[in-house]
């Protein structure tokens, strides 16, 4: 009886330890971590613990969805998610829209280009 005990205890301590310390996958330049299976890991992988990325500021991806990842990441960082929710309407706010313009660029017979462009050079994809 006392050696079933001992057993039980020593098994709930490792189904502990594996939980707290779950393994993820993340992209040598990525922002995201994945579950191992994830199609976005096909050239990259790297290995790391679920607290080293949530220290990093990794979110879960929406592709391959660490759900036991995403419940216990958004429990424990809800006042850091709506900061990142206000940054990120103050981005949206500040970017510059671009308008299509007529191309700058001339033609074999010297004639202004008809094309519409929105790069910053004011030339299309052909000058």
């Amino acid at each position: 009886m006392h050696t079933l005990k001992v057993f039980l205890i020593v098994i709930s301590i490792v189904f502990t330890s594996n939980s707290i310390a779950q393994t993820v996958f993340t992209t040598k330049t990525g922002e995201k971590y994945h579950k191992k299976s994830c199609r976005y890991l096909k050239y990259s992988k790297k290995e790391i613990k679920l607290k080293e990325a949530k220290k990093r500021g990794c979110i879960a991806c929406k592709v391959c969805k660490p759900i036991s990842l995403i419940t216990s990441y958004k429990t424990s960082n809800t006042t850091s998610n709506s900061l990142t929710n206000s940054n990120k309407r103050s981005t949206t706010s500040s970017i510059k829209k671009t308008i299509a313009t007529r191309c700058t660029g001339k033609t074999k017979s010297r004639i202004r280009c008809k094309r519409k462009t929105k790069n910053a050079n004011g030339r299309c994809y052909q000058h």
